[in-house]
C-alpha cells in the first residue's frame, strides 16, 4: 500500500513539508490520549537521529473530543511536548480516512517510493520500529534510548488494574452514582474500579459537565497513575484532589501539588496521581471550585 497523499492536508504553522524520496513516518495522535503521550519521546528521538538522513516524521494530529479541534490547543500540545516535526490538522478525519486507521496512537513507515513499509498500533514496539526506519534509510547505528519524565513516562504495566473509563453515556461504563442529571449522589461504597458523580452534573454522550461549584467525582482504581481529561473553555477553575479522603503528598501527579491542589488551565489530559512505592487500590475524588467543566476520561498508567 501507497501512503495516500497530503496535498490537501492542513498544517500547522508552517508549509507542507517536501515528502519525495523521503522515508517517513505518519504518526497519527491526539493531545489528550495518555498512550500517545507516553510514545512520545520516541518520535522526538527518532526525528532528531534520522531527519540529517532523509527521515521525516508527520504528526497527524486526528481529534478523538470536541474540544481538540481548538488549533490554540494543538499549538500548546505541541510546544508541550517540544515537537518540532510538521504537523497535519486533521480536524475533519481525512488523514484518518484515507489510511483507513482505527487507533490512537498509530505509526506508519513509508519508504522513499511512498510504500508503507511497517505499522504499529498503539504503544511498545519501539526498537522494531527504529530498526524498520534504519534499514529504509540505509544507516546502523546504536538505538534510541530516550528519557521518558512526567506523564511521558511509560506505565507499570505489571500493576495496572483499572482501564480507561468514559465518562458521558454513550461509552460510559462501571457508573454507579444515585439520583439522576443535576442531582446526582455517592453510593455508600465504590467497588473496584467504579466511579460516581456528586451534585449537579448532566451526562452528555461524550463528556459529564459540572453546573455548581463543588460538583465532584469519585473513582476506586489501582495503578500507579490516574489521569483525567478535563476542559472548561477559556475558564480557568481551581479543583482539589484527594486520595483516601486526604491530600495525596508524596503520591501527587505532575498537576497536582502535595495538598492536592490544582487548576484547569485548558482543555487537556491532568495527571492527578502517581503513587510511589506500591501500588494499592486507592479512593480519588477530584472536587471542582467552579462550574462549567467538562470531564471526559480517566485514565491510569
Amino acid at each position: 500500500m501507497k501512503a495516500p497523499w497530503l496535498g490537501g492536508a492542513e498544517w500547522l504553522d508552517s508549509a507542507p513539508p517536501d515528502l519525495d524520496g523521503r522515508v517517513v513516518a505518519y504518526d497519527f495522535w491526539t493531545l489528550t490520549c495518555v498512550n500517545w503521550l507516553r510514545t512520545a519521546p520516541y518520535r522526538r528521538a527518532w526525528w532528531q537521529a534520522y531527519r540529517g538522513d532523509g527521515l521525516v516524521v508527520v504528526g497527524v494530529h486526528t481529534p478523538e473530543f470536541g474540544f481538540e479541534h481548538d488549533r490554540d490547543l494543538i499549538r500548546r500540545a505541541v510546544a508541550d511536548r517540544g515537537l518540532t516535526y510538521p504537523v497535519v490538522v486533521d480536524n475533519d478525519h481525512t488523514v484518518w480516512k484515507s489510511f483507513d486507521n482505527h487507533f490512537w496512537p498509530a505509526l506508519y513507515i513509508a519508504d522513499r517510493d511512498g510504500v508503507i513499509r511497517d505499522h504499529h498500533f498503539g504503544e511498545g514496539r519501539y526498537a522494531e520500529s527504529e530498526r524498520t526506519i534504519q534499514r529504509l534509510l540505509g544507516v546502523a547505528r546504536p538505538l534510541s534510548r530516550p528519557e521518558a519524565l512526567g506523564v511521558e513516562a511509560e506505565a507499570d504495566w505489571e500493576r495496572l488494574r483499572t482501564p480507561e473509563t468514559y465518562l458521558g453515556y454513550a461509552r460510559g461504563e462501571r457508573f454507579v452514582s444515585a439520583g439522576g442529571s443535576h442531582a446526582y449522589a455517592y453510593p455508600g461504597f465504590l467497588q473496584s474500579n467504579q466511579w460516581a458523580l456528586d451534585g449537579d452534573w448532566t451526562r452528555s454522550s461524550e463528556y459529564a459537565t459540572a453546573h455548581t461549584a463543588g460538583g465532584s467525582i469519585a473513582f476506586r482504581f489501582e495503578a500507579r497513575d490516574a489521569n483525567l481529561v478535563l476542559d472548561a473553555g477559556h475558564s480557568s477553575v481551581p479543583f482539589r484532589v484527594l486520595l483516601d479522603g486526604e491530600p495525596p503528598g508524596q503520591a501527587h501527579g505532575a498537576d497536582i501539588t502535595p495538598d492536592g491542589q490544582g487548576v484547569l488551565t485548558g482543555g487537556r489530559m491532568y495527571q492527578l496521581i502517581r503513587q510511589p512505592g506500591t501500588v494499592e487500590e486507592r479512593h480519588l475524588e477530584v472536587v471542582l471550585a467552579g462550574p462549567g467543566v467538562r470531564a471526559y476520561a480517566f485514565t491510569f498508567g
